[in-house]
């Protein structure tokens, strides 16, 4: 009787150990920095934690990945600041291509993007990015490359 008790006991803990890895795989996802464009921040070989979440959760100043598809079975993720967010005053200044826009508020769905570095290719290139390509928002650094010998 006790050891069944102890299987049961083992089956549930394995059952909920099996279910928090599910909804670990689906909330989180980690991503490796490719590039420079968010240095100093983050460096070329750095692997970061992201939450995915939705546009309504990004907040000015957070880091987020956006889903890229350059072609139609090409797919990488960009790693950007969000520097305007829904409501936010439109940057005209800091992102050329948004200086003739006539809203006044970054609208619904969209946000503006920068990298961290001047060579970034983001909104000053762009303009507004899609809420359908955001990913999720950058949680912390897990592993910082290490440089070549």
């Amino acid at each position: 009787m006790i050891l069944v008790s102890i299987a049961v006991s083992i089956g549930v803990v394995l059952g909920l150990v099996a279910a928090a890895a599910i909804w670990a795989g689906r909330r989180f996802v980690v991503v490796t920095v490719d590039g420079g464009s968010m240095l100093p921040a983050f460096t070329d070989g750095d692997r970061v934690l992201v939450r995915r979440a939705r546009l309504g959760r990004i907040r000015t100043g957070d880091v987020v990945v956006m889903r890229h598809t350059p072609g139609p079975h090409t797919i990488y993720h960009v790693i950007k600041r969000a520097v305007a967010v829904p409501g936010d005053p439109v940057p005209r200044d800091r992102v050329p291509p948004l200086a003739d826009v006539p809203e006044h508020t970054v609208p619904p769905g969209k946000l503006v993007l920068l990298g961290d570095s001047p060579i970034s290719t983001d909104s000053r290139h762009y303009g507004y990015a899609e809420e359908r390509h955001l990913l999720g928002v950058v949680v912390r650094r897990m592993v910082t490359s290490v440089p070549p010998r």
